[in-house]
């Protein structure tokens, strides 16, 4: 293919198609026009129920969907059931869009038809960027990754996923030494890094829920300051929901999946630095 046509076929990308489906107009049209703002090119089909919505997706494809918890005629988690069932959107990214949505996910309750979860109370302009992490994955990153890890197989490509958008990645292959780095930065008052990813399960004597447990607890690091994903392939529900009760930011279920585990890191990145920036001014 010539450059010209190179050039061609990159102005003709089809734009990314979100269908937004909320019983509330007012909240339909706000993350409507946020997504328009920041999402240049975006075609948003906003639904008010179950039944629009799937009369919606009998017409055509969407790129991403969001689904309230709670809708006129049916549970989102029901709407997301018969989704998963309708060819070809078998594989299109759901996420549960709720002011409730934690206490769900720490009961586990959000069921295996969700790709994902947003907290209502973290804004629409942050939703923006969430879905934005999704439909349209930004070329290039900032930030530094603790990554825990004691196999170096799966290091090494997990490494070059978060590298390639270019994340700096500070690999280490226990808690031990993940923790060594910490107290050294907190010594010269920095954090040591941006985000902190971990296995929960790792050899020596400490786990990866130790290492949460240390910076929340000794390290006295808040989820907003210092985000912490915990990557696990234990499917038990008392064992996810007690990562989170101990102050997991999020989940990375195994194995992983780049596009997911990317969009989780920066969006968890995009928050802590939002949150350190209005402390900056405050002060």
């Amino acid at each position: 293919m010539t450059a010209a046509n190179d050039a061609n076929a990159s102005q003709h990308v089809t734009p990314p198609r979100v269908l937004i489906v909320d019983g509330s107009r007012v909240v339909r049209q706000l993350i409507t026009r946020v997504l328009s703002a920041e999402l240049p090119g975006v075609e948003v089909v906003a639904c008010g129920s179950g039944a629009e919505a799937q009369e919606h997706l009998s017409r055509g494809v969407v790129d991403f969907i969001t689904v309230a918890l709670r809708l006129p005629d049916m549970d989102g988690l029901e709407l997301a059931r018969i989704v998963r069932e309708t060819a070809p959107q078998i594989y299109v990214p759901i996420v549960v869009v709720s002011g409730d949505v934690e206490q769900r996910l720490q009961r586990r309750e959000l069921g295996e038809f969700i790709t994902d979860y947003f907290d209502k109370a973290l804004g629409f302009s942050a939703l923006a960027e969430f879905i934005k992490g999704y439909v349209k994955p930004e070329g290039g990153a900032e930030g530094e990754v603790l990554y825990v890890e004691d196999s170096r197989v799966v290091a090494l490509a997990t490494r070059r996923m978060m590298e390639k958008y270019g994340l700096t990645v500070h690999h280490v292959i226990s808690v031990e030494d993940a923790l060594a780095r910490l107290d050294t930065a907190r010594v010269q008052g920095k954090l040591g890094c941006d985000i902190v990813l971990t296995d929960v399960s790792l050899k020596g004597e400490l786990t990866g829920a130790d290492l949460l447990s240390r910076i929340r607890g000794e390290f006295g690091y808040g989820k907003g300051q210092l985000p912490v994903l915990v990557m696990t392939g234990d499917e038990n529900a008392q064992n996810q929901s007690a990562l989170l009760r101990g102050g997991a930011n999020d989940l990375v279920v195994k194995p992983i999946e780049e596009k997911r585990l990317i969009t989780k890191l920066l969006f968890q990145l995009r928050v802590a630095l939002h949150l350190r920036e209005r402390l900056t001014t405050a002060a």
